[in-house]
């Protein structure tokens, strides 16, 4: 000990003992500012970009599109520039969001149900065919086998939130019907784009769960086409929990010329996204506690955004998560959201299992599938404003 501390005793003691009092009360007032938000069931599965609670988030809206990397839609020569330029100024770009899947429908699958592609999936199902079973369920919540229809003991986002007393609705551009799928055991008719119609079912995940499919009344009153969202926009009442958007495959930029022989790619995803984007900004759901992520489904194949993230392994059903590589590559995501900040951007690895997990945290629901070994979700990166 030193002289000088010597020499000060007792006041010294006291001194320290005060200053550690007003550290304890510092840290104490701190938590207790953080919970002006609703904390999470799942904090502890959190990694190390969430913070311990998450904001109230009361609307999502999910959108889609097709087949494109990340410097393809957010590079500076993007040929979307609504969604790169001026969209982007909006909210937070996750720069290292990654696909789970090759090729599309694995990764749709991924966002509400996390359960990983098998080979059937992998290959988009052709066929309309039930998924069989060969052995007992494998972790995380995986169901062994092989087909494109889960059986109705698979767990979906849906039905979480429709269990928890929340609403979702699926909005699928250019579908003729509600709820419109193939007839089971048959060759699936929706595949390619036509001059009459341009929905394709691959991209409508919702078709490919019991839990939904084999109660028409309730699948034609939650999978919709995307005309009936205008309308349901208008009241926060009427805007449901989870809105998912898909696309037709014009202007979701599948097709590089789309079936009426108009331009296709990211030119038309760019001229929907100018009229449908503004449409959510504006409705009174989205201004209140909303949050709206657009994303792809996988990147288009390139070398540099063909890799995959967060940890993510082969899954039981297949030897590796995709067929030209291990995830569907490197696509990023924009959030928007009044609890985000604008022009901002996050380096964290994310991917559709992350996104999952992140909207079942938002309504303090239990992690599906994939979502459950992410390695991290949503957090104070993301949800980063002041």
């Amino acid at each position: 000990m030193s002289r000088s501390a010597e020499s000060a005793g007792p006041r010294a003691t006291l001194v320290a003992i005060g200053g550690t009092t007003l550290l304890v009360l510092a840290i104490v007032l701190t938590l207790a500012h953080r919970h002006t938000f609703s904390s999470s069931p799942n904090d502890a599965l959190r990694g190390p970009s969430a913070r311990a609670t998450t904001p109230h988030v009361r609307h999502v809206f999910v959108i889609n599109i097709e087949n494109k990397g990340f410097r393809t839609t957010w590079g500076p020569r993007s040929g979307a520039p609504y969604l790169a330029k001026t969209l982007r100024k909006k909210g937070v770009l996750l720069s290292q969001y990654y696909g789970t899947a090759h090729h599309s429908l694995g990764n749709y699958l991924a966002q509400i149900s996390g359960q990983g592609p098998d080979l059937a999936t992998q290959h988009d199902c052709p066929m309309y065919t039930r998924f069989k079973e060969s052995r007992p369920v494998a972790p995380p919540g995986q169901v062994v086998g092989n087909g494109c229809v889960y059986p109705k003991k698979v767990g979906t986002l849906p039905e979480q939130l429709v269990g928890a007393g929340l609403s979702w609705r699926g909005y699928m551009q250019d579908m003729a019907r509600p709820c419109q799928h193939s007839r089971l055991g048959t060759h699936e008719r929706w595949t390619s784009a036509t001059k009459r119609q341009q929905y394709a079912t691959r991209h409508n995940p919702f078709m490919y769960f019991r839990s939904i499919t084999s109660r028409p009344s309730y699948c034609k009153a939650h999978v919709r086409p995307l005309a009936a969202l205008r309308g349901d926009l208008r009241t926060k009442a009427h805007t449901r929990t989870l809105t998912y958007i898909t696309p037709d495959l014009c202007h979701d930029a599948h097709d590089a010329r789309c079936a009426d022989g108009g331009p296709g790619g990211l030119r038309a995803a760019n001229n929907w996204f100018k009229t449908w984007v503004p449409r959510i900004l504006r409705s009174p759901a989205f201004r209140a506690n909303g949050m709206l992520v657009i994303t792809a489904d996988e990147s288009e194949g390139a070398k540099e955004d063909s890799r995959a993230c967060c940890g993510e392994g082969p899954g039981p059903n297949a030897g590796r998560p995709g067929i030209e590589g291990p995830g569907g590559g490197r696509i990023g995501a924009l959030v928007i959201s009044p609890y985000v900040a604008p022009g901002t951007t996050s380096d964290h690895a994310y991917n559709h299992y992350s996104l999952l997990g992140s909207i079942e945290d938002l309504f303090g629901l239990p992690r599906l599938g994939y979502a459950r070994t992410v390695s991290d979700v949503f957090g104070g990166d993301v949800y980063n404003a002041s």
